[in-house]
């Protein structure tokens, strides 16, 4: 069956498009990778008119599942029981939600991706012992065609919500310098945009705390190779 990349949620596409093709591996530190991951998902709720933010704080509006299976997983994490009983500060903080659920929704989404034959997964040994995973792009590449589509839409100064969502989140990740085609220039626009937006505020705002604690990448299972994960850059500016 033909792969369309218009048919990808926020948090998968953000996946290709942060994949290096050639190593198998994110271009950025793996922790980062999970924030933006789960304020992916965020933002793909938002989008669905499932959730909405009001200081910080996430409410479930629209509480009916999704079609994505993973995405209706997740929309259940942001209305758990005890939120009903919040009567002065009603909803999930998406500062500590993203911190809490950034491995469950890069994990999952990731395995989504192999279980589609979007991603061909090869698991190596480091030094013949301890095992790891890498991915590429399969056939079709979609993420060679996520990476067109963004280049193409910072042309056009990120005309639409979902451009728009990628940019703020590959600059809170530190990836604005990796992934723009425009220098300083582009890497200053996906600033701006980042700080509009805010699932991008709040996924820079643990990028930032996990630099300044000295935190570096997981290295357990998933996209990691056994040496731990590499930076990427200076938390998004």
């Amino acid at each position: 069956m033909t792969q369309d990349a218009s048919a990808l949620t926020l948090p998968e596409e953000l996946l290709l498009l942060t994949l290096d093709p050639e190593r198998g591996k994110p271009l950025c530190n793996r922790t980062y990778l999970r924030y933006g991951a789960a304020g992916a998902v965020l933002a793909e709720l938002e989008l669905q008119g499932r959730i909405r933010e009001e200081r910080g704080r996430v409410q479930v509006v629209n509480p009916l599942d999704p079609a994505h299976p993973l995405l209706a997983s997740l929309l259940s994490t942001l209305d758990p029981p005890s939120a009903k009983k919040k009567r002065f500060r009603p909803g999930t903080s998406a500062k500590s939600w993203i911190r809490l659920y950034g491995r469950n929704a890069e994990e999952r989404h990731l395995d989504h991706l192999v279980e589609r034959g979007l991603l061909r997964r090869e698991t190596r040994r480091f030094l013949g012992v301890l095992p790891y995973q890498r991915h590429f792009p399969a056939d079709p590449d979609l993420t060679g065609a996520t990476r067109f589509r963004f280049g193409q839409a910072e042309d056009r100064g990120f005309p639409d919500q979902r451009s728009r969502a990628l940019a703020g989140l590959v600059s809170a990740m530190g990836l604005a310098g990796t992934l723009t085609t425009a220098g300083r220039e582009g890497r200053l626009a996906m600033k701006t945009v980042r700080r509009a937006l805010w699932f991008a505020s709040a996924v820079h705002h643990n990028v930032r705390q996990s630099q300044s604690s000295g935190g570096s990448g997981d290295s357990g299972g998933g996209w990691s190779d056994g040496g731990g994960g590499g930076g990427c850059g200076g938390g998004g500016d």
